[in-house]
């Protein structure tokens, strides 16, 4: 939605009917790496080799072919043209803010969430447990009173 800062474009068909996919491999479209040494990585298509595999750049990774099956594709889309420089990349991603838009969406903030509770202490797995339980007591106790 343009409300989120996201492109609102919309593909139709040839009859006219608004297509159900919104996502498509296409040059400038920002993809998330789900598997390999760069995962957790956002990667922009710079160039479409085949069916299998794309030709992917960004600024935390180094230029290189990529499977579809290890990328995630994002609703962000990057306006270059196909086969961009490394450098032209960098910029179009800074100029758009890429990595600020990114983080704003549930998807990054799902990944950064279980990454904080992935790296709890003993103590502080402890402490959320307890404050669980708390909300829970206040909860039902606020249930009884209305039924």
């Amino acid at each position: 939605t343009i409300a989120d800062g996201f492109s609102a474009r919309r593909k139709v068909d040839r009859s006219g009917v608004v297509m159900g996919f919104t996502r498509f491999v296409e040059v400038g479209r920002v993809a998330l790496v789900n598997y390999g040494e760069d995962t957790g990585k956002l990667c922009v298509i710079v160039d479409i080799v085949d069916v299998n595999r794309a030709l992917v750049d960004g600024p935390d990774i180094t230029r290189q072919t990529l499977p579809y099956r290890r990328m995630a594709l994002t609703d962000l889309v990057l306006h270059i043209s196909r086969g961009a420089l490394t450098g032209d990349v960098k910029t179009a991603y800074e100029e758009e803010n890429i990595q600020k838009r990114w983080e704003m969406t549930s998807w990054a903030r799902k990944i950064a969430a279980k990454k904080r509770r992935a790296n709890l202490t003993d103590f502080e797995r402890f402490k959320v447990m307890v404050a669980k339980k708390k909300k829970s007591k206040l909860v039902n106790e606020q249930l009884a009173t209305m039924a």
